[in-house]
């Protein structure tokens, strides 16, 4: 099976495939003239094609790697060959390290669509990692989810509908995009056995974290079909009679802890207000942006948006964290610097860190006993170690 790689989700949407002798990616650029002329810069394209999709390949390596196009525009750029030659050393070095063994996963999430592991990875995309115009949340949270340390699953509604342990298993449910869209469920949420079916599963323990519209479907005086779990609501015009006096904010929250700058909702959503006994983390002009509720023994996040960056990785892997009950889990296979990624192997006795970003990084690096190291790492660097017996 051999795929285009563009990002992080199209690695994983080749080398996830079951029931195949090998996966293969081939890399950007392609040898073509619109890279390879005069005053073309290959190199700051294949570096960042690469750094982009090692996140995901150190999750699931495909088994083999490659470019494609004409041979003869790659030969007049040695200094492209040369960092080619150094890419195929790291993914050589890579893919014997890690020798088939599973990544350590804190966490099971499941992404939960109408396509489920039909279109696993891929549903956003117009071609070649473009996501749809009007799912920009979806693609930057797949993204985000290709290269962080969770078992990620994808469910789709029927199988939450028909199969009772469908949810088993599984620690956080992510519900992700547009109203009435195939990646909410639209009038799927008419259905009564799957809106009881995820609220038993929050209601019990687990975790809930929508983006944008999670639920979104006017129906019975609602447009957020999971509002009472979610703690948030829309305001389509059914609820101008209603107070909302929840806009206070608590910004001391496990998930904001390494927000540094504005965080970053992307469009965001207009019109989303807190229901009482929600808390608030960041609102803006009264548009709710980011809050958390408890619903039963479980607990839910609501995002407005999730575009993909280096902050929102983090914010993601502590919302998801939170949301399970699992704070204290952080510290594990972990970096203080967010630009900074651990991956740990302990079927093989490995783990790496890797710089993700095109300067040098200092970090700190907890491993699965919780004790830590300082670390530096040049540009792009990826180091491994092998754990203590």
């Amino acid at each position: 099976m051999v795929g285009s790689v563009g990002n992080g989700a199209t690695l994983r949407l080749i080398s996830d495939i079951p029931g195949v002798r090998y996966t293969e990616g081939r890399f950007l650029p392609y040898f073509f003239p619109d890279t390879f002329h005069e005053g073309g810069d290959p190199v700051r394209e294949a570096k960042e094609n690469w750094v982009t999709a090692r996140r995901a390949i150190l999750r699931k390596p495909v088994d083999r790697i490659g470019y494609g196009g004409y041979l003869k525009l790659a030969c007049a750029f040695p200094e492209f060959l040369s960092y080619v030659e150094q890419v195929c050393s790291e993914f050589r070095r890579l893919y014997y390290n890690i020798g088939g063994a599973a990544p350590y996963c804190v966490k099971t999430v499941a992404v939960l669509n109408c396509w489920g592991r039909a279109r696993a990875w891929g549903c956003h995309m117009v071609h070649h990692a473009l996501y749809h115009k009007k799912n920009y949340s979806y693609a930057g949270v797949i993204e985000a989810l290709a290269g962080a340390p969770f078992d990620v699953r994808f469910l789709s509604f029927d199988e939450v509908k028909e199969d009772p342990y469908a949810l088993d298993g599984i620690d956080v449910l992510l519900n992700i995009g547009d109203a009435d869209t195939a990646h909410t469920g639209g009038a799927v949420w008419e259905d009564p056995a799957v809106s009881a079916a995820v609220r038993r599963f929050v209601w019990r323990g687990g975790g809930l974290i929508g983006v944008g519209e999670p639920s979104g479907h006017q129906y019975q005086g609602r447009f957020l079909q999971l509002s009472g779990v979610l703690g948030v609501e829309k305001e389509t015009g059914m609820t101008l009679g209603y107070d909302k006096y929840n806009w206070d904010e608590h910004p001391g929250h496990f998930i904001l802890a390494d927000c540094t700058e504005s965080i970053d909702f992307g469009e965001g959503k207009k019109g989303i207000y807190a229901l009482e006994g929600a808390e608030v983390l960041v609102q803006r002009e009264r548009e709710v942006q980011l809050a958390v509720n408890a619903y039963g023994a479980g607990r839910a996040v609501y995002l407005s948006g999730l575009p993909y960056s280096f902050e929102n990785c983090r914010l993601l892997h502590r919302a998801v964290l939170w949301s399970a009950h699992s704070e204290g889990a952080l510290q594990r296979w972990f970096s203080e610097n967010l630009r900074v990624e651990v991956h740990a192997y302990p079927g093989c006795g490995r783990f790496c860190a890797v710089n993700n970003t095109d300067q040098p990084q200092a970090t700190v690096v907890y491993q699965g006993d919780g004790s830590r190291f300082p670390l530096e790492l040049a540009a792009g660097e990826i180091r491994w170690f092998q754990m203590e017996s």
